[in-house]
């Protein structure tokens, strides 16, 4: 069945994939989810594809979860929020952090929620200077999902993560930028031009390599030094068998430009 709220197409060796729930700001639903996810899986076994580009159809990048989706039936029990978090969050977000391709987040409105954190998820964020990112879980209640209590933290230090999840304040992409959290701020008009070309710069570049510094910078946030160092050495092995590792060599020894192939 084709998918209904997530478009998904490949050029140039970058696989963009959109959200397309405008009407409601890309809020998820459970099948969004489900696509998302699928789309990603698609984007990790096709070797033509080298890097991802996500981003929101309409005035939003995503406002989390569609809460009207959520709510229960007359007389029906409330649903459980940490099933909901299990089935459709917490697949997706492990997708972008374990797809050995680098991802580029394109936020070209609000990103609220989940929203927030799914962006924070990818490898790159640039953003609209009209785009914005709430942690607005403690608006109604709830605690920030999605890796939001790990990766913020990590991204802003202590305070900083506790006053954006507990104020639930919104912070201007501008800010964002100033604070390290994301990687670019440009003029809405440019986001999609500035977003596609840093994906296909990426989507040129040794893709096994890219996938492994991913992987050791996973790896890293719960290791220890001699852990990482012994886990760095069996990566760099890996990396040392690339077809692209020969090239750059051969690159470099003859004074040109390499033609990496992400093999």
């Amino acid at each position: 069945m084709a998918a209904q709220h997530v478009r998904s197409e490949t050029a140039d060796g970058v696989a963009r994939i959109t959200l397309d729930r405008p009407d409601v700001l890309n809020s998820f639903n459970a099948a969004m989810a489900a696509e998302l996810r699928d789309a990603l899986a698609a984007a990790a076994a096709d070797h033509a594809v080298r890097a991802v580009l996500l981003t929101g159809a309409g005035r939003a990048f995503c406002a989390g979860q569609d809460l009207a989706a959520v709510l229960p039936a007359a007389g029906a029990p409330d649903p459980d929020l940490g099933d909901i978090v299990r089935e459709c969050y917490n697949p997706v977000v492990r997708a972008l952090r374990t797809i050995e391709k680098p991802v580029v987040a394109a936020v070209n409105g609000v990103a609220a929620g989940a929203g927030a954190n799914l962006a924070f998820a990818c490898d790159f964020v640039v953003a609209s200077e009209a785009a914005s990112f709430i942690q607005s879980f403690c608006h109604i209640g709830l605690i920030p999902d999605s890796g939001g209590t790990f990766v913020l933290p990590r991204l802003v230090g202590m305070a900083r993560a506790t006053q954006l999840a507990m104020l639930g304040e919104k912070l201007p992409a501008r800010q964002a930028l100033e604070w390290g959290m994301i990687y670019q701020v440009v003029e809405p008009a440019q986001l999609d031009e500035a977003a596609t070309a840093l994906a296909r710069r990426l989507a040129a570049m040794p893709t096994r390599g890219l996938g492994l510094i991913k992987r050791g910078l996973n790896a890293g946030l719960g290791a220890t030094l001699d852990e990482q160092l012994a886990f760095e050495e069996g990566l760099q092995r890996e990396a040392g068998r690339t077809a692209d590792y020969a090239e750059g060599v051969r690159a470099f020894v003859e004074k040109r430009k390499p033609v990496f192939t992400g093999r």
